[in-house]
């Protein structure tokens, strides 16, 4: 754990410690690593007293998140990324230890503080986490096969998400659309970004055929282009994909879209955003605290599967509804 400077992180007069701030410099392209000295001004002018630590690579925001909970830290917050949060996330859930999570946005999506109307700004975040309440919201949990073929599970808080969506985070990851500057992120934002890097996987994405089943109803077989298990309201850069879902209701929304060709899906791009698309003949929405996805044939090509933003593994997938399962400082 790199510990911050004197000025950024000022000692408490008492024995309780100090919230820390968990801080991936890489995300946003490395933005987050730049701007961070104005960020933890910001934090200390707005919020009060911290101490931090830096990520050096995936998965440390976990490993560290997990450490200090043990330790007895009780207010933890994520400066990143839809990733880092995530990660901190299970750090914090793995433990099973009564801490708070905070976040401090500064990412490429930002698509988890959408839903709990948590700003942008790192001024106007900072100011929500000292006049914020805490409020008890669920998670899901997903068992997959990960990238080495292992079966893993893991925890989310905003959206699982498998078929063009993986390949739109791909993109996004290894800054692959082949037409665009590597600079794409800074130059778009977020959203610029995540719009960008599905235009060009949607004329060339195959939809797969998977098998489903929600809670004990029947399995059923559907062709998607994209299918969300939603425990939050956005993803992909701020698409509303599940308007309805809700942090509390002890549910996962699941949204699938359907088979739908390149053109539809391009005209009706705008209706993700603004969060009218359920009523599309070719978009189902359900609810429900189990769902199980296969791919419909053995020897299918993989079905690749996103979590909070980040490339995990593939199918088959059980995703599961933990209610209650974490404190979070939000907006009243």
């Amino acid at each position: 754990m790199k510990n911050a400077n004197p000025q950024s992180a000022i000692r408490n007069p008492q024995s309780r410690p100090l919230p820390l701030v968990i801080v991936n410099p890489a995300s946003a392209s490395g933005e987050t690593g730049e701007k961070w000295p104005g960020i933890a001004s910001a934090l200390r002018t707005h919020f009060g007293a911290f101490s931090c630590a830096f990520t050096e690579k995936s998965g440390d925001g976990q490993v560290i998140a997990a450490r200090v909970a043990r330790a007895g830290r009780r207010f933890i917050i994520a400066c990143g990324g839809d990733g880092t949060i995530s990660e901190v996330a299970n750090g914090i859930l793995e433990t099973g230890e009564d801490v708070e999570l905070g976040v401090l946005p500064s990412g490429t999506g930002g698509d988890f503080r959408r839903t709990l109307r948590i700003p942008a700004r790192a001024g106007d975040a900072a100011l929500a986490l000292r006049r914020g309440v805490t409020r008890i919201m669920d998670v899901g949990r997903v068992m997959y096969i990960n990238n080495e073929g292992v079966t893993a599970a893991r925890f989310f808080v905003n959206v699982a998400s498998f078929g063009m969506g993986g390949a739109v985070v791909e993109r996004v990851k290894e800054k692959s659309v082949p037409w665009l500057p590597a600079n794409t992120s800074k130059l778009l934002g977020g959203t610029g970004t995540f719009a960008v890097a599905a235009l060009h996987t949607a004329l060339t994405f195959t939809k797969p055929i998977v098998a489903l089943q929600l809670d004990d109803k029947p399995e059923f077989h559907l062709q998607v282009v994209n299918l969300c298990v939603a425990n939050a309201q956005y993803f992909g850069g701020g698409m509303c994909i599940a308007p309805k879902a809700k942090i509390n209701d002890g549910q996962l929304d699941v949204v699938a879209v359907g088979n739908l060709s390149a053109l539809s899906i391009l005209a009706n791009s705008y209706r993700l955003y603004l969060g009218t698309h359920l009523g599309m003949r070719q978009v189902h929405h359900a609810c429900g605290t189990r769902l199980t996805a296969r791919p419909e044939a053995n020897g299918a090509e993989a079905v690749r599967l996103e979590v909070d933003g980040e490339l995990l593994g593939r199918l088959p997938a059980t995703f599961e509804v933990v209610p209650g399962a974490l404190r979070v400082r939000a907006p009243a």
